[in-house]
């Protein structure tokens, strides 16, 4: 390649990289984790005023809980399929959580719950929406992708199929809790939006990374409180509100879904990725990569995801996102002042958080609104 080809390169990579990374000291890249994981139980206008330490407490122990299910899949060299389930698995048994068990009420009084896995390797995705008998929504998505030949089945053909696949019928009274009934008695009463009785969207989903490189994503929930007309959010629709590609990233996103949807989220974000990633690789075939500060691709995932966040928040919507890299980096970006949210690896990070801006957190969150 002529030299004023290279240079050119050269620039483009630096006038698109952070000032922050352009400013680290040469050094060796570190060594990817050999696997990765993160979780999110929802984001919104948390109050911290609000979050009493029994509270706090109590979630923390919930998302430490679904963290560690994931974690040991994927140490003892599991799959990221596998190790999305089982993170996912103890949320939808929780009342905490906008997901199975605690699911929020929909207008007529009941609880229709959706849910999409993806698996990196091969792209294919199997999803669910308006399921009203189904214990494990996450399951459910994942036999849609093995063992159907569609990406999304609803309501009652997917019950049927459901049923046809072993599926137990799991009772109303299972999903329903009290704290759920009143947010939507409180909506009718006093004629208040979804978002003025939900302060938080409390959907959950995982995305990992494992031992052989593959990534996965997968998100559950019940959606908004008050939902009419057989309303449908991001987080069954597979590039919405999950994503997971090899070549990019995995995404899982909670949120106002219907800006989700407008924006694309998930895919938006390995979409981007990816294009990036490509460049990279045109770089270091051309033996430039030598000639650039170490560590300037480090924030690369971050910057995209905040970017893309930001773009929801300009429409108006509230959420987040957790993602993670083939590198192995587990990262959340959400714009609202909270998401329940956790993240583990192989070099031994574990930590769980609630709050923008929490230790060890580089999320960016932005004031309420």
């Amino acid at each position: 390649m002529p030299a004023a080809m290279k240079n050119l390169i050269t620039l483009i990579a630096l006038a698109l990289m952070p000032a922050a990374a352009l400013a680290e000291d040469a050094a060796p890249p570190p060594e990817a984790p050999k696997w990765s994981i993160a979780i999110h139980g929802g984001a919104g206008t948390l109050n911290r005023d609000a979050m009493t330490p029994e509270r706090r407490a109590g979630y923390e122990a919930a998302l430490q809980e679904a963290l560690d299910a994931g974690r040991a899949v994927l140490a003892r060299g599991g799959s990221a399929m596998d190790a999305v389930k089982a993170a996912i698995l103890p949320m939808e048994d929780s009342p905490l959580f906008n997901a199975g068990r605690g699911a929020v009420f929909t207008w007529e009084g009941t609880n229709e719950l959706d849910a999409s896995i993806m698996d990196g390797r091969d792209r294919s995705a199997g999803a669910v929406a308006g399921v009203k008998t189904v214990k494990h929504p996450i399951l459910l998505a994942d036999v849609v992708r093995t063992q159907s030949p569609h990406v999304m089945l609803m309501g009652k053909g997917a019950e049927e199929f459901a049923a046809e696949q072993g599926f137990a019928v799991t009772p109303a009274e299972w999903f329903a809790t009290e704290a759920r009934k009143r947010a939507l008695e409180r909506m009718k009463t006093d004629k208040l939006s979804a978002l003025d009785v939900d302060h938080k969207f409390g959907t959950v989903g995982a995305v990992a990374l494992d031992m052989e490189g593959n990534l996965a994503a997968g998100t559950s929930t019940g959606g908004m409180t008050g939902k009419r007309w057989g309303r449908v959010g991001d987080a069954p629709v597979i590039g919405a509100g999950t994503y997971a590609d090899n070549r990019a990233c995995a995404v899982s996103a909670t949120g106002w879904g219907e800006y989700f949807l407008r924006v694309g989220v998930a895919h938006e974000i390995c979409a981007q990725l990816r294009a990036s990633s490509e460049f990279k690789a045109m770089i270091v075939d051309d033996e430039i990569a030598d000639e650039l500060p170490a560590g300037i691709w480090k924030d690369e995932a971050q910057t995209i995801a905040d970017a893309v966040m930001a773009d929801v928040a300009q429409l108006g919507g509230d959420g987040g996102v957790i993602l993670v890299t083939p590198e192995g980096h587990a990262i959340f970006s959400f714009n609202t002042s909270g998401m329940y949210r956790g993240r583990a690896t192989s070099d031994g990070v574990n930590e769980v958080a609630i709050f923008g801006g929490e230790e060890g957190d580089k999320a960016s969150a932005t004031p309420d609104h």
